[in-house]
């Protein structure tokens, strides 16, 4: 499969089953649910870069900056957690405050981890380093420069507790970030600049690319949240994987995952439905 990320769109998802992370079910009957796997080749260099770049099969981060820039809308925002098996990694709930540039640089401090967010785009990563200035991943190359100009009229906040992983020291998530500017293209070893902010910060191989060997098993969970304490999860092989499914949500927005969710569900429901395909199925367990 290789790189061929084009032919993994969520248009050909695949039902098979998954479970609440906590180890039970939910009250409602939602009916069938989905998961995912994403397999990647780290043999090629054009999945080294962020999503800013064109190696993803989703909108560019940049693409809106062309055109008239879309406030950020909180309400559209996907509430969601990552589980490593029993495990809770990540929690991200909705409502969280953003703020104005100007407004964000009275409130860092060095270590800080940022994420500039704007409507229809993906959400921009970028490590504090004082004096005014962040590091982050853009484009195929670790850069640094004035948080004002990282930010591009985007609003943003600290996201240093969504990752519940132990933060490394200020001085030493400074010093991750510091350390790799000028790096570009081959020499990168992170896929977007949340992977490359969340490293410096915590230091761990899994937001490396390749970072985990995927050996058939799926210990990760992505726990979407719904309105009327609805849920779906999906399961992934790598947190690698997590990230760029989360990210991908998090440009298109909740209203369209609910919808896009909605239609895999009737497709598959349709499928079961199918007298041709269960007898396919038939045969193939046979």
């Amino acid at each position: 499969m290789g790189n061929q990320v084009e032919k993994l769109t969520h248009l050909n998802y695949v039902e098979v089953p998954t479970s609440d992370p906590n180890g039970f079910e939910p009250e409602v009957d939602d009916g069938p649910r989905i998961g995912v796997s994403y397999i990647f080749s780290n043999d090629c260099g054009d999945d080294d870069d962020d999503e800013d770049d064109s190696s993803e099969p989703y909108p560019p981060e940049n693409h809106l900056a062309k055109h008239e820039e879309k406030p950020f809308e909180p309400e559209d925002e996907l509430e969601c957690s990552v589980y490593f098996r029993e495990e809770c990694l990540f929690e991200r709930n909705t409502g969280t405050a953003t703020h104005s540039a100007e407004s964000l640089l009275n409130k860092c401090r060095p270590g800080d981890v940022l994420e500039f967010v704007a409507t229809g785009q993906y959400p921009h990563w970028a490590v504090y380093v004082g004096d005014f200035q962040v590091v982050h991943l853009h484009r195929a190359e670790i850069k640094n420069g004035f948080l004002t100009d990282v930010s591009q009229g985007k609003r943003g906040r600290i996201v240093n507790n969504l990752y519940r992983y132990r933060a490394l020291q200020p001085q030493v998530i400074v010093r991750n970030a510091v350390d790799h500017v000028g790096s570009r293209d081959r020499e990168l070893y992170w896929r977007n600049s949340e992977c490359f902010a969340a490293w410096c910060r915590f230091g761990r191989r899994e937001f490396k690319i390749g970072g985990e060997i995927r050996i058939g098993k799926q210990p990760y969970r992505l726990k979407m949240h719904f309105p009327d304490s609805k849920s779906h999860v999906l399961e992934f092989q790598s947190l690698e994987d997590v990230i760029m499914e989360r990210r991908r949500n998090d440009q298109i927005g909740r209203d369209a995952v609910i919808q896009e969710l909605a239609n895999h569900l009737n497709a598959a429901q349709a499928f079961q439905e199918d007298p041709i395909a269960n007898q396919i199925i038939g045969v193939l367990t046979a």
